[in-house]
């Protein structure tokens, strides 16, 4: 109700656009979902909607289901930094010992610097070494993918595949990464 309010009295002043707000604080996926399934049909669809602070790939995916336009956050930065990565098949942790002996690149279908140049070993030894080098390739690769995963879904809303891409997302998510040399 706090929220329809809110949405009634912005939308009485006549902004440009409207962000989502206070999500992301600890609640679980399935209700921030239900916020803005609450919230967004009391916002103008034509107007740009920004969901403040939101950034996992999988939260970013079913907010734009949602009706969601712009994110920010600094979840790919943050992960980044502390070895971890996102890719096709989930995220993925450097600091693993699993990946100290591992020549494959960090995600095949990736063609960013990190993916193309170095392997899951190296990344795993600067790790060890806390080099800096190895949170700037992390992070580098972190905003790529997050770079591909939104082209990917503003060109399924384009061709009207946004429900095929989701489910093939949501597939390739869920098979992990891959097995250990």
């Amino acid at each position: 109700d706090l929220r329809r309010a809110s949405a009634e009295g912005l939308m009485a002043i006549g902004f440009d656009g409207y962000a989502v707000g206070g999500l992301a604080v600890g609640e679980g996926q399935d209700i921030m979902f239900r916020v803005l399934e609450e919230t967004l049909p009391h916002l103008p669809a034509e107007k740009p909607r920004y969901l403040m602070g939101v950034g996992k790939p999988a939260d970013l995916l079913g907010a734009v289901q949602r009706g969601i336009d712009m994110f920010d956050c600094v979840l790919p930065t943050r992960s980044g930094r502390t070895s971890q990565a996102f890719t096709r098949r989930g995220t993925v942790n450097l600091r693993n010992a699993r990946h100290a002996a591992d020549p494959r690149p960090l995600d095949p279908d990736c063609a960013c610097p990190c993916c193309r140049d170095y392997s899951r070993a190296y990344l795993h030894h600067l790790e060890k070494a806390k080099e800096m080098l190895g949170p700037i390739l992390l992070t580098l690769h972190n905003l790529h993918y997050y770079q591909e995963l939104m082209a990917g879904i503003r060109e399924a809303i384009q061709k009207g595949e946004l429900e095929g891409f989701a489910a093939a997302f949501e597939e390739e998510q869920a098979s992990g990464d891959v097995a250990a040399l």
